[in-house]
């Protein structure tokens, strides 16, 4: 389709602030971005949607523009949400590009306008195969009587005769398609190819390179198409990593490469589509982080077990509706760490976390309605329900178990995390009453702390590797109490006072960093020569190892009865 042909769309509503003399180009697809430099995604003829999140002030605009320039892309569409205008640099680098520009009332939703171009560029590519597209987005839109992501696919199935999986990044089939001109569903992918694809994604898409990625298991060749969100809801990520380890991906048996450009584009648009299904999703667990984020605002600060075991009873409805009495609780923390630290990792680690607490067997979106998480800062909390606690320990339908928590979802995430990031996860007891969440939520701290002290990308621990340390710490004398302490703290106390030399605010960074180097300095802002010679000058006052994790154990522990 021409940019002409927008202008002329009443139901747009787009006006035209520049680049008159450039809209004869074609429009080959559409991207929605607010990233600062979003060109490692553009294959060039793109209409560009962005909300101008990147935007921090005036210089930002000529290297944004460049970069669309210099990918080619057909035009640039700007969203007047964040200002409540275009900014003029906006328009004055979009001039000196030849780059047409246009405005986008805060009133046409961006996800108008993908659904208006991906339809009208089908049509003018493919012919009949529009219609799929058409029908797929008149189904999508009906609400959840449309079948949601499993029609596309029954679609891409009877008429391109394509098979084709919907994934999670964890690997559990979300949703698959029906074999042509038939009424049952292709017989399931198995769960070790599903977390292969995943892991293939995941590793791929860690590079930067645009999709789709063709991977060949035994005989069969899977071409994957990653699915990202395409509302405005989530925070712009500011680093690649900060999505991958969130994104769907669809996996079509066939080789991508031997398309033509028509049915690659049909299939990027497939993928915009099945995002809105995304979006719906996210939406609906916006009432459950909210009431997650409530319940732990409540127990960090102190607040009457009363007021937290009102808030409890409203959450149980939410998360096990028609439950009759009020549920026991499980406390999960989980952080992701990427080295450098740049990244930002509580949003994804909260959306990871609601994924890999769904059960592994579950298919469809909808199997993470009864989970809640919060995040704050860098580490993501749910609130697990659990409808009987029956004994002791964890069995089958009475909670959760760090290991198995893990088992089906490590061998992707590995992948997603190799060479550049951690995810660390620890699980607490259940309790049956409010009094018990903030020694739960701790406990899930501590958990995680011992799981960080260990090697590999995904590791996870439990309550019960607890039992011998954080749970009896209130039995222990005082006297002892003080004894232990002092051996390992006096001297480096009596260090900081002669030489103040930070030894004991470096120890707690230390280990509140899971002992990696490059986090503690740039917390300490210090050089991590410096942060080694610090760490090192403390093993020789102790006789204490800091690679061992009885020693950094014995140490937290002196920190915190100290």
């Amino acid at each position: 389709m021409r940019l002409r042909a927008l202008l002329d769309t009443d139901a747009l509503g787009l006006k035209l602030l520049g680049g008159e003399d450039e809209l004869e180009r074609g429009v080959r697809g559409v991207m929605t971005t607010d990233l600062r430099d979003p060109s490692r995604y553009l294959s060039g003829g793109e209409l560009v949607l962005t909300g101008l999140a990147w935007r921090r002030d005036a210089a930002d605009s000529e290297p944004f523009v460049r970069s669309l320039a210099q990918a080619g892309v057909a035009a640039v569409a700007a969203g007047t949400a964040e200002f409540g205008y275009v900014p003029d640099d906006l328009v004055v680098a979009c001039a000196r590009h030849r780059l047409p520009l246009f405005e986008v009332h805060e009133s046409v939703a961006f996800a108008t306008i993908t659904e208006h171009v991906v339809r009208q560029v089908s049509g003018e590519r493919a012919g009949d195969l529009a219609a799929v597209v058409d029908r797929h987005r008149r189904m999508m839109t009906s609400g959840p009587a449309g079948g949601g992501p499993d029609v596309v696919l029954d679609l891409l199935g009877s008429d391109l005769d394509l098979r084709a999986w919907l994934l999670s990044p964890t690997g559990r089939l979300i949703a698959g398609s029906k074999a042509a001109g038939s009424r049952e569903a292709e017989p399931a992918l198995p769960a070790d190819v599903c977390a292969r694809l995943a892991a293939e994604q995941l590793a791929a898409a860690r590079t930067g390179r645009p999709g789709p990625h063709r991977v060949t298991l035994g005989q069969t060749t899977y071409s994957l198409f990653p699915v990202r969100g395409s509302g405005r809801s989530a925070p712009t990520p500011r680093d690649v990593r900060e999505t991958v380890l969130s994104d769907w991906v669809l996996a079509v048996e066939a080789d991508a490469g031997d398309w033509a450009g028509e049915r690659l584009d049909l299939l990027h648009g497939v993928t915009q589509l099945i995002a809105v299904e995304r979006d719906r999703r996210d939406a609906a667990r916006t009432v459950r982080r909210r009431l997650a984020q409530e319940v732990l605002e409540l127990v960090q600060t102190g607040a009457a077990p009363a007021e937290i075991a009102a808030r409890l009873r409203v959450a149980a409805p939410v998360l096990l509706p028609g439950l009759g009495t009020a549920p026991h609780w499980q406390v999960v923390v989980a952080r992701v760490d990427w080295d450098g630290g740049e990244a930002d990792g509580g949003p994804v680690t909260q959306a990871l976390l609601e994924e890999i607490l769904v059960d592994p067997a579950a298919t469809g979106p909808e199997h993470s309605d009864r989970i809640a998480v919060a995040h704050t800062g860098d580490e993501a909390i749910a609130l697990v329900p659990l409808p009987s606690v029956t004994g002791e320990h964890d069995g089958p339908g009475t909670g959760v178990l760090a290991d198995a928590l893990l088992a089906a979802v490590r061998d992707p995430l590995t992948a997603g995390l190799d060479g550049d990031g951690r995810l660390t996860l620890g699980v607490s007891a259940a309790v049956h009453s409010a009094e018990g969440l903030r020694g739960a939520l701790e406990e899930a701290r501590h958990a995680r702390r011992v799981a960080a002290a260990r090697q590999g990308r995904v590791c996870a621990a439990g309550h019960q590797e607890l039992a011998s340390h954080v749970l009896l710490l209130p039995f222990v004398p005082d006297d002892v109490r003080r004894a232990f302490t002092a051996r390992l703290l006096d001297p480096l106390r009596d260090y900081d006072r002669r030489h103040r030399a930070e030894l004991i605010p470096t120890l707690e960074a230390f280990l509140d960093c899971d002992g990696s180097w490059t986090r503690c300095a740039s917390r300490l802002h210090l050089h991590v020569n410096t942060l080694r010679y610090r760490v090192g000058r403390i093993e020789q006052l102790t006789g204490r190892d800091l690679s061992r994790l009885e020693d950094k154990l014995d140490f937290f522990l002196a920190l915190r009865m100290s």
